[in-house]
């Protein structure tokens, strides 16, 4: 009671307030930084996790040129009914290759952290060109634009970037980004080349033109790989807060 009493003092005296606010600050600084000195990584190790391929790297480019993020977040919250709708909760490690990423905290849609696998090439592409003829109540504009040829002149630039900022792409990897970008946009085969430097990549044309590789293409390949580099049956579960 004798704190409580002569509270009013502190709150009251310029020096004082001062001193507590500042001593407040310090102990919560170090509370919050001496932790992390005895960790190796704030980041879970798990298998799986790759950096994009040229063409998943593209399509995430024209999502973000897009303002998808504006009303699609790409984390999910540790919670019970977040879990149960979305799926296993968003691991820090997933978003290490993404600069930036694409977390936000708006969902006028759906979270697509895991969207990837979860609807058919077909539908993602009538869902761009015309929301409505798949989901009828949709507010969501339409993307037909997409449709159009894909600028591949700065993809290997994009990667270069990428590289200097810590994704670890090689040099062979930038040197066939182009080769490996229309590989995959085009050929279905499980013995595709790309597919030792990308594994889980999804091949294959998207569009409806195996000639021509379209911004159509890249955008669903990056939709269809969110969720799936990582295989969650091995991954340690962790208490869900409810």
């Amino acid at each position: 009671m004798s704190v409580f009493k002569h509270h009013k003092h502190l709150e009251t005296n310029v020096f004082f307030l001062a001193v507590g606010i500042l001593l407040c600050v310090i102990v919560g600084g170090l509370v919050e930084v001496v932790p992390l000195f005895h960790i190796e990584s704030t980041i879970e190790k798990v298998d799986g996790v790759r950096p994009y391929s040229p063409l998943e790297q593209a399509g995430r480019d024209i999502y973000v040129r897009e303002g998808c993020y504006n009303c699609h977040s790409q984390m999910i919250r540790p919670f019970k009914d977040e879990v149960e709708r979305y799926g296993h909760y968003s691991l820090a490690a997933e978003s290490k290759y993404d600069h930036p990423f694409q977390w936000s905290s708006k969902r006028t849609g759906p979270d697509l952290a895991r969207v990837g696998g979860k609807y058919t090439n077909d539908w993602h592409v009538r869902h761009m060109i015309n929301p409505r003829d798949v989901v009828p109540e949709s507010i969501m504009p339409g993307y037909p634009h997409l449709m159009r040829a894909l600028d591949t002149s700065s993809i290997q630039g994009n990667m270069t970037a990428l590289k200097i900022v810590g994704v670890p792409y090689t040099d062979a990897q930038i040197a066939n980004a182009v080769k490996d970008l229309t590989e995959q946009a085009s050929s279905d085969s499980p013995d595709a080349a790309v597919l030792k430097s990308y594994p889980k990549a999804r091949m294959g044309d998207v569009d409806g033109d195996p000639k021509k590789v379209t911004e159509m293409d890249a955008l669903v390949a990056y939709l269809q790989v969110l969720g799936t580099m990582v295989d969650f049956t091995k991954v340690k579960p962790e208490t869900i807060r409810r």
